[in-house]
């Protein structure tokens, strides 16, 4: 989100990616999907074995997720259908001013009890560059996953958390956080991002960039 996407993002060389290969690189950017690729309305598949390529996939999806940069990366946005996401809010600041990382993975996360209340939160997200729109959400969760282990949790959650924790799973069923707008809306960011595409930079420059 941006929210998700807090600045300007920088230059990221693209590799072939294929979900079904091992993964042997740790630590690797991977290329994201962007609007309007096909692939992000994909409905991704549960996880089913967890492995070492799993915990190599998440490290590269963390690494992604940092050097975009976001707050939070599905699996089926770096071309990998399958039920993952990884979130760091980033909100603590340590010395210097940099932020605290504290990275967090949920395998086949589920929402158990969303509540009645619901908080607007300015949304963005790394599949839909340096676009914003507010979104309406249950202001609180109870969520259920699994660990790299397959251990299985469950938190009540609020806040900001709850909200990414949402629009990271609206991902894993091919919902990207414009198609809670409206069609007119939906379809003035789309143009805004190929506008920005055809001038060559495939940039839009707002009040949240650094530049």
């Amino acid at each position: 989100m941006a929210l998700w996407h807090k600045h300007c993002a920088p230059d990221v060389q693209s590799v072939d990616l294929s979900y079904d290969r091992p993964y042997l690189r740790p630590m690797a950017i991977l290329p994201i999907l962007e609007v309007p690729d096909p692939r992000l309305k994909t409905i991704s598949t549960p996880v089913e074995t967890f492995d070492a390529d799993l915990k190599t996939l998440v490290d590269d999806m963390t690494e992604t997720m940092y050097a975009a940069p976001g707050i939070g990366l599905a699996a089926i946005q770096v071309g990998v259908p399958k039920r993952l996401l990884v979130i760091d809010l980033q909100e603590e600041e340590g010395e210097g001013n940099e932020p605290v990382r504290n990275p967090r993975v949920f395998v086949n996360p589920e929402i158990l009890d969303p509540s009645n209340e619901h908080s607007l939160y300015n949304e963005g997200c790394l599949s839909v560059p340096d676009q914003y729109a507010e979104v309406e959400r249950p202001a609180q969760i109870r969520a259920r996953w699994q660990d790299l282990d397959g251990t299985f949790h469950e938190e009540t959650m609020t806040g900001l958390m709850a909200t990414c924790l949402q629009h990271e799973m609206d991902h894993l069923e091919g919902i990207l956080f414009i198609d809670h707008l409206s069609r007119l809306k939906r379809q003035m960011v789309l143009k805004k991002i190929e506008k920005a595409r055809k001038m060559g930079g495939g940039h839009v420059h707002n009040e949240h960039c650094r530049h």
